[in-house]
């Protein structure tokens, strides 16, 4: 490696260095407020590294890591999602009884991860990246270790995140037995040439692949883990597993099928045109069973994500585009939702408000936090003047796009049936509480409300006036479609 490397490699190499110092002052002074301070300067900096890495892009760092304006793009998102996720944690980890400190180290260490597997264009980059995130998460699920609830959750996840490992590494020893190599491009380099043709090998690798990237997801009919997971996690943790985890997961996912020209074969997209149709429908329809705030967002969840593969089946840069936009206005609404939970459980350490019934009378007893609620809601529910809005045109356009006729009809009636869940909470919201009840008894922390505030004002800001966030994600998708 050289100069130009290690400077197109710096938001990673800071982050490397936030996790040793804020693990070094760990061990040598235990204080929540420090901890908290240094790895927000950590990821602070790593935003700012971004600059002097994107005056050198696009750059091959070793075979394993391709730095453009793409992974540039989300590693940008996967920061700022990190610090909203860090500065909705501090006052929830306060009025809790488990040392806070560790949890800020895990953020840190899953945020490394993910920031690598988006730049990943290789198999062993991904699988170790992935791995590293995935084992962070694991501590994070489960970091409330006197709580029955999260141990349970942080054993599913487990198991599950074990045979989906399994399964990817399967799939990717297959295609090297055919093909003799585990870089992006040099497979798609393989392909293209015409001497080496799709077959068994190929076909189920890429399968296997799909499946433990379908667990990741959470995508049917891969997505049973996600409502108890999101359920049993802390409610900043279930945000960060939602949104860092699964944003960076389909990050790679998109750059793979791409480069790899993946889904140019055999019947790569009508099957995932069916997981697609599958999860929008299940997701959306489970969600209409549930009395939980934290399920109903985990099949919405679900929900989404079948949204974003409609917008995955369109060629070309309008995918890159798509799929980026989207991807950006899930990780606001639903860190902001998460985000919601999480300052009304603050003051509340024995268990989160969850209940919906909960909620009811929220917006008039805290009329800005049960107004930042019902916008969060109207957004994910795709309600014009809101990213929400935005993001479902683009899938709509880019399954129109690509013919995918079946899928667009069943976005349409997901998002029917989508919105009268969300109406559902919105209306609890809006109610009356009984005599006696109160939604929320303890005071807003200052740094909890200031986040919900700079979600809230992008949720309407880049829903009413979009425009610069598509201009940079059309340089970004354009860089992507020339390497």
């Amino acid at each position: 490696m050289n100069g130009t490397d290690l400077t197109a490699f710096l938001p990673i190499i800071v982050l490397g260095g936030t996790v040793i110092i804020v693990m070094l002052g760990i061990a040598f002074c235990r204080n929540h407020r420090l901890t908290a301070l240094l790895s927000l300067l950590g990821l602070v900096l790593c935003l700012i590294a971004i600059w002097p890495a994107s005056d050198v892009a696009p750059r091959q760092v070793t075979p394993l890591f391709a730095i453009d304006r793409y992974a540039l793009f989300y590693m940008g998102l996967i920061f700022a999602v990190s610090i909203a996720v860090l500065m909705l944690s501090h006052g929830y980890l306060a009025a809790r009884s488990e040392p806070p400190e560790e949890f800020y180290l895990l953020v840190l260490v899953a945020t490394l991860g993910a920031v690598a597997l988006v730049a990943s264009d290789h198999f062993a980059s991904f699988f170790l990246s992935l791995e590293t995130l995935s084992i962070s998460l694991l501590g994070l699920i489960a970091y409330p270790r006197d709580q029955g609830k999260p141990l349970e959750a942080g054993i599913k996840y487990l198991i599950l995140a074990g045979i989906s490992s399994a399964f990817l590494l399967f799939g990717m020893a297959l295609i090297y037995a055919r093909l003799g190599t585990l870089e992006f491009t040099r497979i798609a380099a393989l392909l293209m040439a015409g001497g080496t043709s799709p077959d068994l090998y190929w076909l189920t690798g890429l399968a296997l692949i799909f499946t433990g990237i379908g667990f990741k997801l959470s995508v049917v009919p891969f997505h049973m883990w996600a409502p108890d997971v999101y359920e049993g996690a802390p409610a900043p943790v279930s945000a960060f597993v939602a949104v860092v985890s699964k944003g960076a997961m389909f990050a790679l996912l998109l750059r793979y099928f791409v480069t790899a020209n993946a889904d140019g074969f055999g019947p790569v997209p009508m099957m995932i045109e069916i997981v697609a149709i599958a999860s929008i429908l299940v997701g959306n329809l489970l969600a209409l069973l549930q009395n939980n705030i934290k399920r109903i967002l985990a099949y919405s969840s679900i929900a989404h994500l079948g949204y974003l593969l409609v917008a995955f089946l369109a060629g070309g840069a309008l995918r890159i585009e798509a799929v980026t936009y989207y991807l950006v206005a899930y990780a606001v609404m639903t860190v902001g939702a998460f985000g919601i939970i999480t300052v009304l459980s603050t003051s509340n350490a024995a268990a989160e408000i969850e209940d919906l019934d909960a909620y009811r009378g929220l917006i008039w007893q805290r009329p800005w936090l049960g107004g930042a609620f019902a916008g969060m809601l109207l957004s994910l529910a795709g309600i014009p003047l809101t990213m929400g809005f935005i993001g479902k045109f683009y899938a709509i356009a880019a399954g129109v796009s690509a013919t995918m006729w079946p899928a667009v009809i069943a976005l349409i009636v997901g998002s029917i049936i989508g919105l009268f869940y969300y109406l559902r909470v919105i209306v609890a919201i809006c109610t009356p509480a009984p005599e006696g009840a109160a939604a929320y008894a303890g005071a807003v922390p200052m740094v909890g409300s200031a986040t919900l505030a700079a979600l809230t004002l992008m949720l309407f800001g880049l829903g009413v006036y979009p425009t610069p966030l598509v201009h940079l994600i059309q340089v970004t998708a354009a860089q992507m479609t020339v390497r």
